[in-house]
């Protein structure tokens, strides 16, 4: 079931800048965190030791700046990433709630990266890094609609085929005859939220169901 949101919804349910779930995921795991850190230390730092040096000088005060922009990367790095995820929804000019139910779920290895690392006789080996993705297919009446994909989490034992999902539809289309991008998805009956990215403010887009679904 397909039911079209009016003016302003979709801006309100996904916010241009990041909201508190956007930031943590984009903040990043442990790894991450580290490379932003030394990335905002070594940027910050250096620009302000040059501008130190350069007190009095006509190139000191921009310095300053920069070395203060680069130590607060910790804080607009995550907001910019997620302002850009953000972005590539709001674009859409055809947005809909989608009401259907899970066809049919599986798991999927996926390759995340390789890294060289040296074994017990000191030679290097390459070493894949994968991970177990969960694939879910919805449909509603109409038939087949698409798919979502995320890393599978303990919480997702929960997940049976014929459960009721919701979630956004977007598309260049009016008549959404081509769809383009799913959002993150709710699934009332697990009270569990499913996505690879959290896109939607989630009270607001449940709060939206609940008006729109009666």
């Amino acid at each position: 079931m397909f039911l079209p949101l009016k003016p302003g919804e979709l801006q309100r349910l996904i916010p241009a800048v990041a909201s508190g779930p956007q930031f943590s995921f984009c903040w990043g795991n442990p790894q991450r965190a580290l490379q932003r850190i030394l990335i905002s230390s070594l940027g910050g730092v250096i620009p302000l030791l040059i501008s130190g040096s350069a007190f009095g000088s006509r190139w000191s005060g921009i310095w300053l700046v920069g070395g203060l922009t680069m130590l607060l990367y910790l804080l607009w790095g995550p907001i910019l990433e997620a302002g850009r995820r953000n972005s590539q929804l709001r674009r859409y000019p055809a947005a809909a709630l989608f009401e259907g139910v899970i066809a049919d779920l599986y798991t999927k290895e996926r390759l995340e990266g390789r890294q060289e690392q040296t074994d017990k006789q000191g030679r290097l080996e390459l070493v894949e890094n994968r991970r177990t993705w969960l694939c879910l297919e919805l449909e509603d009446e109409d038939g087949y609609l698409g798919q979502l994909r995320f890393p599978l989490d303990k919480k997702h034992k929960a997940i049976r085929r014929g459960m009721t999902i919701r979630c956004l539809v977007l598309s260049e289309r009016p008549d959404f005859s081509r769809i383009a991008r799913l959002s993150d998805g709710w699934i009332p009956q697990a009270k569990l939220w499913v996505g690879d990215y959290p896109y939607l403010l989630r009270p607001a887009f449940e709060e939206l169901c609940l008006r729109r679904l009666r």
